[in-house]
């Protein structure tokens, strides 16, 4: 049976064909549509489109080589089987050249159908898969900022992402404090196609209220007292690129109807000009608090939130993906210890077990700092404070939880000193390779995860 979201879209003039084949379809647990207008069907499709498109070949108001090559137009990948009622070999070993997957004759066998419309999904779901998983491996070796972690919701994150990377679509951030908001915001900016235009971030809780307006939409000269020059809004210069409003829950309310304009028009109008100027950009905004709260107070407006409510993405707290910490700490750790030229000690055993037990009220920034110190002022030092005080620690673990534990630690330990040699790992633990393997699959650890140390 085939994910939900892998459909089947089938054209053809006659109706019935169209019946017979969503309702053979469907009985299969395949999501399918029918339409006799070759149009409603073209302009489903986009690149990545999950699906498979059937076709007939002659049609009143045009064919289906012709319906196959605008689709892929979109998508050359998108796989694109043929029907028809007068066989003709040659017109079958034409389209295939062309790009077909597959050419069948009316009346069509609904197992023979069903077989090939299966072959075809498997052959898109594969496509689409390694398309992620290239851009996952690209996003990871090319320059800027990494979004690391394998945690479930870490995961899910980044599926959403990569999912939106290549689109136009606004994008709401939601996530506490030191989650790594502007991170996220600066990784879509950077693989998407916008990457080499401006990425402008404001605070809009930073800025005084007196001033927002013209910091956001810009200024003619002479618009306001001391406004003794024209000046460029955020959402102008960011014209081409991506605009980031981090704390959208701090704009002042007689600001939120203009913002709402500007992102519904796509067009902004200096203060103290009548001109407007045309915006082609990517709006993503960020919060830490639940927007949808305070519309119900009224105290953000609805029609806003739900602009920007298109598309969200939920940044998990590192309290909720503690398999991360190790990994992220790490990794702090090393780029602390590249920039200050301090040598990088391990962790020793109850300290590593005191990072996965605390609950990280500041997140991953926290985290980072606290790596930070270790580098620079030692363990002892860094470990001082609240997680010291951690009176957490392995409690309401089993013994088998604790035995893992301390395995994972001492597994991900000897992969850093050995810096993600298998060899000499295996030789330090003195574990057969297959062993090793199995554990670090266990746990989800990666040996290029232990080699990189760029960000």
């Amino acid at each position: 049976m085939i994910d939900n979201p892998y459909t089947v879209l089938i054209l053809d003039d006659e109706p019935h064909i169209g019946t017979v084949l969503t309702q053979l379809f469907e009985l299969e647990g395949i999501p399918a549509k029918a339409s006799t207008q070759p149009q409603e069907i073209i302009k489903l499709i986009q690149p990545n489109w999950p699906g498979v498109v059937i076709t007939d070949v002659n049609m009143p108001s045009t064919d289906g080589i012709r319906v196959m090559q605008q689709i892929m137009q979109q998508d050359a990948d998108i796989p694109v089987i043929l029907i028809t009622g007068f066989g003709d070999i040659a017109m079958a070993v034409s389209a295939v050249k062309q790009g077909a997957y597959d050419f069948l004759e009316k009346p069509f066998n609904n197992e023979h159908i069903l077989d090939v419309v299966k072959r075809a999904l498997e052959k898109r779901t594969l496509t689409l898969e390694n398309r992620s998983l290239k851009r996952e491996l690209e996003s990871q070796s090319s320059p800027g900022p990494r979004i690391l972690g394998n945690s479930p919701g870490m995961l899910q994150m980044k599926r959403i992402i990569h999912q939106v990377l290549d689109t136009p679509a606004d994008i709401l951030i939601e996530g506490e404090t030191g989650t790594g908001k502007e991170l996220v915001a600066r990784y879509l900016h950077d693989h998407s196609p916008r990457g080499n235009a401006n990425f402008v971030a404001i605070n809009c809780g930073a800025i005084p209220e007196t001033i927002i307006e013209s910091e956001l939409f810009g200024a003619e000269a002479g618009a306001f007292t001391g406004a003794d020059k024209m000046r460029v809004g955020k959402f102008e210069f960011a014209n081409g690129g991506t605009i980031f409003l981090d704390e959208i829950e701090s704009t002042p309310m007689a600001l939120q109807v203009k913002l709402l304009r500007v992102l519904e028009d796509r067009k902004v109008v200096r203060l103290g000009s009548n001109k407007s100027i045309d915006l082609d950009i990517r709006v993503i905004a960020a919060t830490k608090v639940d927007l949808k709260s305070l519309c119900d107070q009224g105290d953000f407006r609805h029609d806003l939130y739900y602009r920007l409510n298109l598309v969200t993405v939920a940044i998990p707290p590192l309290r909720e993906r503690r398999e991360d910490i190790p990994l992220l700490f790490l990794h702090f750790a090393r780029v602390a210890s590249a920039r200050y030229h301090k040598e990088l000690i391990a962790l020793d055993t109850e300290h590593r077990a005191r990072l996965s037990t605390y609950e990280w009220p500041g997140n991953v920034r926290e985290l980072r700092n606290l790596a930070e110190r270790y580098v620079l002022l030692g363990e002892e030092a860094a470990f001082s404070g609240a997680i010291a005080n951690n009176d957490k620690l392995h409690s309401g673990m089993s013994l088998t939880q604790r035995v893992e534990f301390f395995e994972r630690v001492l597994i991900e330990d000897a992969l850093s000193h050995n810096k993600g040699s298998i060899k000499n790992t295996m030789e330090q633990l003195e574990l057969p390779r297959k062993t090793l393997y199995d554990k670090m699959r266990k746990y989800g650890l990666e040996r290029k995860d232990f080699i990189n140390d760029e960000l």
